[in-house]
């Protein structure tokens, strides 16, 4: 069975979870990270020298980085449906969970950090300002390729990009602060929340 080592409260943690769901994989989670596990032992840092989670044991195959985590994992169950084998749908797929890792997190961490977790070390009301609207612009970017994928991120199927996307928006809907309304994130997001996985793990905690 897979092992998956992280607090399930972990946002990056649930993606794969949900993603195991999809997927009909089952997955035995360790609890490690805040409130759980140090993950600053040594028996942690073998795994992941970043000491962050998640991190993956397939056997005696480890693997960090949520992201990439789920695209081994659609691999490995050959799906490609989630993760297409053709290159250029499969760079659209990538594309977006990319964007989810470097644009999207950048714009929320500070905003996210101050008005949710409350780090003092997040303190700053312009930065928070700033990162909110940094926040809010990138969910328009988002908003509008909805607008003309269709029912989901790059197209009319379910893909990768909608996992890590959708825990993302789900995310920025319920943090405290000011946003637009975006019609198409909001439509997606209803179809998503007929998905038995999103219920369990995409739409269920700010952590």
């Amino acid at each position: 069975m897979l092992q998956l080592l992280g607090r399930p409260n972990s946002i990056n943690v649930r993606k794969v979870l949900w993603l195991c769901s999809e997927l009909k994989v089952p997955c035995e989670l360790q609890p490690w990270g805040s409130g759980h596990n140090d993950t600053r032992v040594p028996a942690f840092l073998a795994l992941n020298p970043n000491g962050l989670v998640p991190v993956l044991r397939d056997a005696d195959f480890v693997l960090w980085e949520s992201n990439t985590i789920c695209r081994y994992l659609a691999g490995r169950e050959q799906r490609s449906d989630l993760l297409p084998t053709a290159p250029r749908q499969r760079a659209r797929v990538e594309q977006w969970m990319d964007w989810q890792a470097t644009e999207l997190n950048n714009a929320w961490r500070y905003a996210f950090m101050a008005l949710v977790r409350h780090d003092p070390a997040f303190a700053d009301p312009s930065a928070v300002q700033a990162s909110v609207a940094a926040w809010n612009r990138q969910m328009v970017i988002l908003d509008s390729q909805l607008e003309r994928s269709g029912a989901f991120v790059v197209g009319e199927s379910f893909t990768l990009a909608d996992i890590v996307l959708g825990l993302s928006a789900y995310r920025w809907q319920m943090a405290p602060i000011e946003r637009p309304t975006l019609h198409a994130v909001a439509l997606w997001q209803a179809r998503l929340a007929e998905r038995a996985g999103y219920r369990q793990h995409g739409a269920n905690g700010m952590a």
